[in-house]
């Protein structure tokens, strides 16, 4: 099992690929998938980039690990993201069958916890909180920079 240090060592790694998605103009998230304390997957929102309302950062993670791993199910992988995942990334993660996932800030707007609490794999593992404000606060500066 990892420790809180590798919770936050593994983050920053999600928090990059979000700063790299920042820097493209696309919603700042991040996410990297690690199996065996090594990422397996790496993703940042390019639904802008591909003009396809499914290229989350998550989505992008998951269909790297699973062909990294050649499997569909991710039973033994820990997903980190820097936003709470939406619905249709829960959705996603559930079918993987995901053993843990990770997330930065609460997303009161489109947060999976806003609709319903029941979205993951009943043996995924969730935590929340990694680095929340180093993720919120990304997600603020973009949000204002779009609204000058």
């Amino acid at each position: 099992m990892l420790n809180p240090f590798d919770d936050e060592h593994f983050m920053r790694r999600a928090l990059a690929e979000a700063e790299y998605a920042f820097e493209k103009g696309e919603v700042p998230i991040g996410a990297v998938v690690v199996a065996n304390n090594r990422v397996i997957g790496r993703g940042h929102n390019q639904v802008e980039m591909l003009h396809d309302a499914t290229a989350h950062a998550e989505m992008l993670a998951l269909t790297a690990a699973s062909e990294f791993l050649n499997s569909k199910y991710l039973t033994e992988c820990t997903l980190y993201v820097t936003i709470e995942p939406c619905p249709m990334c829960a959705g996603a993660l559930r079918w993987a069958q995901l053993g843990r996932v990770v997330y930065g800030a609460h997303e009161p707007k489109h947060g999976y916890s806003r609709f319903g609490g029941e979205m993951f794999h009943p043996k995924t593992e969730i935590m929340g909180g990694i680095l929340a404000e180093e993720a919120a606060a990304l997600m603020k500066s973009f949000f204002q920079n779009k609204r000058k």
